[in-house]
Order: C-alpha cells, then structure tokens, then sequence
C-alpha cells in the first residue's frame, strides 16, 4: 500500500469527526504553545540582559566593599592606600576610584536624587561612556578639586527640562557645582538606570562627604590577561587585609573582584537554566496531550473494528493497518503542534511588545532550533501514543473484527 494512499485514509478518517479532533488536540496545542512562549520569554529576557553586559569590555573589572551587597554592610573596608596600590600593578591600568556621595543634587525648585559618582576620567572609558554635550571630567578638575559637575542625560532632562545645561550652577548638598558636560544615553544596565548618574572629581566629592579615607568602588581594565589581574588583585587586598584565604573562597573576604566577562559568564547560565526549565514544566502538558490522543485513538480502533475486519479481508496487511493508525495519531500531534507554534508565537511577540514598553531595547527573540524542536516533539508524542492503540489495530482478527457491532 502507498503512503500516499495511507495519507489520504488517515485524513479521512480524522475529518470523519472533526470536533473531537480539534479537542482532541487541545492538549497538544496547550503544551507546544506553552514551551514556544516560555523558551520565547526565556530567550528575550537572556538577549536583552546579556546585550546589557556586551558593551561593556571583558576586560573591565569593578573591585568593591562586599558590604555594597549586604543591606547595612560595611562599606569602608577598601582604603584609598589600597587603591593606589593597584594602580601600581603591572596587570592593571586605567584604574580609577569612586566615593558614593549621598545627597540630593537641586535647580531652583528642582530636586532629584540621583547616584553621585566622585570619580576621575577614566571611569569613562571603563564603563564606556561617552559625552554628548559639553566636556567629561579631566585631571585637572581632579587636581584642583574644581566645582564641576557631568550629569546623565535623564538627570539633565529631570533638572532642566529642554533648556540647556551646560553652564548652569546645581547645588549637590550645600555645594554648588557648575554643570560642564551631558553624558550620551546608555539605557538601564542591569536594572540600574545609568542615566540618572551624577560624576563630580575624586578631590570634590571626597570634600562634600568629608571622606578622603576609603573609596567605595574601583574600575580598572586588564592590561592582557583577565584571569591573572584577577589574580593579582585579590591576592594584593587579601595581604593588605591580612586576610588568610588559600582555599580561594570569596566568603572570607570583605571586598569582591569580579569582571563584566564573568558577569556575562554567570548571567548567560543563569538565563538559560531558567529557559530550560520554564520549557521543560510548560513540556509537562505535552504528556497530558499524549495521553488523551491515545486515548482517543483507542476509541476510534473501536469504532472501527468493522472497517479494519473488513480491510484485512480485502488484503491489507498487518502493518498497512498500523502505519495508517500511526499517521493518523502524528497528524492530530503535529497539526496541534502547528496551531500551539503559530499562538505561543503570538503570544510572546505580544508580550514582548508590552515588556518593550518598560525595558528599552527589549525585544522579541525565538532561536529557530526552538521552532523545530517544538513540531518534533509533538510528532514523536504523537509516534509514541500512537503506538499501542495502531498495534492493537493491526492484531484484529479479520472474522471478529467483521462480526463487531
């Protein structure tokens, strides 16, 4: 018997009922459209994040008080004595400290909070960072502790408005600094929206916080190996600390070195066993699936009994029955597969518009293997249920079958 032949009967006999072959594969629609949307979900949200990171280079490393990451740690566990000496390491360069100010930066009647960077010029080009009106910081502004001020472009536009900055006076606790330059937008980074910074120079912003002690966060680039200024960098605070760590366990230091390479590293794992297991919990509803569509199938052997009698009595053979039952229990999983592809699909682009509203440069994402992925598993649930029930077809004796009312 041609395939062709078995196709054409398998069709017929779906469209026989084809309510109970649309609810029939409701189950399979559920569970594709569910693993389309999750791994969709999944995959923006890991493109998005990891497009965050990219701009920034592998190369770049950020040292910091571990207190930053403990709610009422401890802050001032880096001096600035530790900072310049790791200036001074052959591994490292452009290394620039920062002193977190914390107070509300004021335009007349204007008043925001935003985070107050004390810092050099190198921070610039360490957290890629470039200017779009006016000048970035200089040494000189750092050396004469001058009363200047860079704003990002969503503090400028909360302070001022459409009128232009540049030159005018901002009140940064109760000293006043002149506004010389406007950062160029760069988004939210990691949910911290980098727009809203404020930059003064080191020597100033140690005068406002009366800090000229500790620092509260270093950049610095890896001047070739990352993994070796790594190195060096931990084992430097950990003498300087006289902290004992040979084991290498980050719970025993009281500062934390980490690079955006790593960053990237531990956030793309992250997002993808989050993808993996969101697809795997949505998979579930394909083995419900599968179970109603072996279920059905045993009802249509049933029902057919007769027919199938009659087919072996005409010549059919064993596995001409089974073959034609099979195909029959693929299409119902694979047309099912097809209308969850086309909703999950749906769905997410929807979803991904809404997000986009909220995240800037959010944006849809579905890897293709997913597609593919997605149609073979519910043609192999189909296989898989189909089994059992084209089996029993296909043993049917032909005089009992023909006798079956």
């Amino acid at each position: 018997m041609r395939f062709s032949d078995v196709l054409t009967s398998a069709s017929r006999g779906l469209t026989r009922n084809i309510m109970r072959s649309l609810l029939t594969t409701l189950g399979i629609i559920i569970g594709v459209g569910s693993v389309v949307l999750m791994v969709s979900v999944g995959s923006s949200f890991q493109s998005f994040i990891l497009s965050q990171v990219s701009q920034f280079s592998a190369n770049t490393f950020e040292v910091q008080p571990k207190g930053l990451e403990k709610f009422g740690g401890n802050i001032d566990t880096i001096t600035k004595d530790d900072f310049e000496a790791i200036a001074k390491l052959s591994t490292v360069q452009n290394a620039t400290p920062a002193i977190f100010v914390r107070s509300h930066v004021d335009y007349g009647r204007e008043s925001i909070t935003p985070f107050v960077f004390g810092t050099t010029k190198d921070i610039f080009a360490n957290l890629s960072l470039s200017i779009g009106e006016g000048r970035l910081l200089t040494d000189s502004d750092v050396k004469g502790a001058k009363s200047v001020v860079v704003l990002g472009p969503k503090a400028a536009e909360d302070l001022f408005g459409e009128a232009d900055p540049l030159g005018k006076r901002v009140s940064v606790g109760t000293t006043t600094l002149t506004v010389v330059g406007v950062l160029k937008s760069l988004g939210s980074v990691l949910g911290q929206q980098m727009d809203t910074y404020v930059y003064v120079p080191f020597t100033t912003a140690q005068m406002i916080s009366g800090n000229t002690s500790t620092v509260n966060y270093i950049s610095l680039q890896a001047r070739e190996s990352p993994e070796l200024t790594q190195v060096d960098v931990e084992t430097l605070l950990r003498q300087r600390h006289k902290i004992k760590n040979p084991a290498n366990d980050p719970d025993k230091d009281d500062f934390v070195v980490r690079s955006f390479a790593q960053a990237t590293s531990i956030l793309n794992t992250v997002t993808m066993s989050i993808t993996l297991f969101l697809a795997l919990v949505a998979g579930i509803s394909l083995l419900v699936g599968g179970i109603g569509i072996m279920n059905i199938m045993l009802v249509t052997v049933t029902e057919r009994t007769a027919e199938i009698g009659l087919r072996k009595a005409l010549g059919a053979r064993q596995r001409d029955i089974m073959l034609q039952f099979l195909v029959e229990s693929v299409l119902l999983t694979v047309s099912g597969g097809l209308i969850g592809l086309i909703g999950g699909i749906g769905i997410g682009l929807f979803m991904a518009l809404v997000a986009s509203k909220f995240l800037e440069g959010f944006a849809y994402s579905l890897p293709m293997s997913a597609i593919f992925l997605s149609v073979g598993m519910a043609a192999g649930v189909g296989l898989l249920f189909g089994i059992y029930p084209a089996r029993r077809a296909a043993v049917l004796d032909p005089i009992e079958a023909m006798r079956y009312e």
